[in-house]
């Protein structure tokens, strides 16, 4: 009886908490998997361009992967499907981090 006076309070503020806090994406998983085919795993080019040292700004490679643009060839002429906000703004700092 006395754990679980303390079990339920304990699970109430751990899920309060979690609730709460944003989900954290993890930018290097997702490259790893969605771009690394194409850009290498350290973004040192492969078939699509090398990224590691890129002048693009976090904010330009969240709206490229986001939006899109009809200059660039596939697959950045269109939104990447399936990548949320949170994923690309993930996906951008980590490529930022790129040497």
């Amino acid at each position: 009886m006395r754990i679980s006076k303390l079990l339920i309070p304990l699970f109430i503020i751990t899920l309060s908490v979690s609730l709460t806090l944003p989900a954290f994406a993890d930018g290097g998983a997702t490259f790893k998997a969605r771009c690394a085919m194409c850009h290498g795993p350290e973004g040192q080019g492969k078939v699509g361009p090398k990224l590691a040292g890129t002048a693009l700004t976090e904010d330009q490679i969240t709206t490229l992967l986001t939006t899109g643009d009809d200059a660039k060839k596939a697959p950045h002429k269109k939104a990447i499907s399936g990548l949320s906000a949170d994923d690309a703004k993930a996906v951008a700092a980590f490529v930022k981090t790129l040497k």
